[in-house]
């Protein structure tokens, strides 16, 4: 693609790229890859965090927001030699006083950017999580005309701080279109929001399967038999505690087998602990973290049985749709995992693998058990699982899913080549825009920011 082609849409990351959520870097690669090139913002500047693989290419196109202090006198200074769009310095004329303004200050960051590009700037713009990027593009909307989406993911479903919930349902309200990750989490929202309920999609984060499922097909499986392995942070939400107890149960019954917990966190010490005292030196293995390569050889060449023990913690955080069951069913493994959130739409009990109420480790041990001493089944569950995968999670099929919902409700600036590669887009693109950068797009009569219902601070707060 052109380089010098106007950008068909923004993104607003809080953080990228982020070695926690390389799911959001898949998605921007692939969308590249097929023709769509997003503007991408990153409010928080990443290069301290610890490195990954990123595509150089990638992280150069990454448009940094400034510190905080440097970021407000830049807008200031905009503001009064007049080049910020009008409706910004509108908005910051009445809210930018508030305690915490950092969201209008972003946001009017942003506005002035794209301004740069003329009639060339993107007019949707998204973002991941409903968090600090959400919001920041709610102020965008207000007064740069843009529409907006995001994509709800797991936690801040679950268990959003007390003190956001307005701010939560706010960007429901005004949102073109909210994507969220699996079915579970859709009927959750639709339920929760009944008004946005049509607008409420469900777009699986998906996975580059073909270098598993060619790694698989090399592999060495001569040490596979009786491996068992778990990757994650150590953290109560995957149930660790759970198969380490299950393991005991395996080992009482005489069972051969060893279990690789791969993965660093809080519960170190405490998990070790639990090993130790039940006896489980010799079984249990926590590895710590290990890069992406290593992971790949581990699932392909020494694992029998793939085990996460998803459980709900006690502030209610779960996980909704787990990457590394996606990698895992790749690998062509049977998993074994809980009947939580979205992993029922993954592991598909006694079809893709098998499934245990979270919290139940003497199910658990059951399941890893009979999979254990059943290569045939094993056999038949990874690899109706390997199809599974393809079918719904492969990376290109769930971002062809995403553009086409974002472009139904969105704005998306087509091109013509973005319509030959997609040719179903150019029909979705007629319609109205709502304005254009330049223009005072914040009606401060109309809007209920200051209303009752709406705590505006609560929902700049962060």
């Amino acid at each position: 693609m052109n380089h010098a082609d106007p950008p068909h849409l923004a993104y607003v990351f809080e953080r990228f790229p982020s070695f926690t959520q390389t799911f959001c870097v898949r998605e921007i690669q692939e969308l590249r890859r097929q023709g769509v090139r997003p503007r991408i913002y990153s409010i928080r500047d990443t290069r301290d965090e610890a490195i990954q693989h990123f595509p150089e290419e990638l992280i150069a196109d990454v448009r940094v927001l400034p510190p905080r202090e440097a970021l407000r006198d830049a807008v200031r200074a905009w503001k009064d030699d007049h080049t910020l769009p009008r409706a910004a310095a509108l908005c910051l004329r009445h809210w930018g006083d508030l305690p915490d303004k950092a969201r209008v200050y972003e946001a009017a960051w942003i506005a002035h950017d794209l301004q740069q590009l003329g009639p060339h700037a993107p007019r949707h713009v998204h973002s991941h999580f409903a968090g600090v990027g959400a919001r920041t593009c709610w102020w965008l909307r207000k007064f740069a005309g843009l529409t907006t989406s995001f994509t709800a993911h797991a936690n801040d479903i679950f268990c959003p701080p007390s003190e956001q919930q307005p701010a939560f349902e706010k960007l429901f309200e005004d949102a073109a279109l909210v994507v969220t990750v699996s079915d579970f989490t859709a009927d959750q929202l639709r339920q929760r929001f009944p008004t946005a309920a049509a607008r409420v999609h469900r777009v699986y984060n998906g996975l580059d399967l073909d270098p598993i499922i060619a790694a698989r097909a090399q592999a060495d499986r001569s040490h596979a038999p009786g491996g068992i392995l778990s990757v994650g942070r150590l953290i109560e939400k995957k149930g660790y505690a759970d198969l380490i107890t299950a393991c005991g149960r395996l080992r009482d019954q005489g069972l051969a087998f060893h279990c690789r917990i791969v993965g660093e966190g809080p519960l170190e010490s405490e998990l070790r602990a639990q090993i130790q005292a039940l006896r489980l030196s010799d079984q249990v293995e926590l590895t710590g973290p290990l890069p992406m390569p290593e992971i790949i050889r581990r699932l392909t060449e020494e694992t029998q049985v793939f085990a996460l023990a998803c459980a709900t913690e006690s502030d209610g955080g779960m996980d909704n749709l787990p990457t590394v069951l996606m990698e895992a069913m790749a690998a062509g493994l049977p998993c074994v995992s809980t009947r939580l959130a979205g992993v029922p739409e993954m592991v598909l009990h006694e079809k893709t693998g098998l499934l245990a109420e979270e919290r139940q480790p003497e199910e658990l041990a059951r399941h890893l058990a009979r999979l254990l001493g059943d290569p045939a089944l094993c056999e038949t569950l990874g690899s109706a699982g390997r199809e599974h995968a393809r079918a719904h999670f492969a990376q290109a099929e769930t971002s062809r899913h995403l553009l086409r919902t974002l472009a139904r409700y969105g704005q998306l600036r087509g091109d013509a080549e973005l319509h030959r590669r997609h040719p179903g887009l150019a029909a979705l693109q007629r319609r109205q825009w709502l304005g254009r950068l330049t223009s005072p797009q914040l009606r401060l009569g109309s809007t209920k920011v200051r209303g009752k219902d709406f705590d505006l601070t609560r929902f700049m707060a962060g």
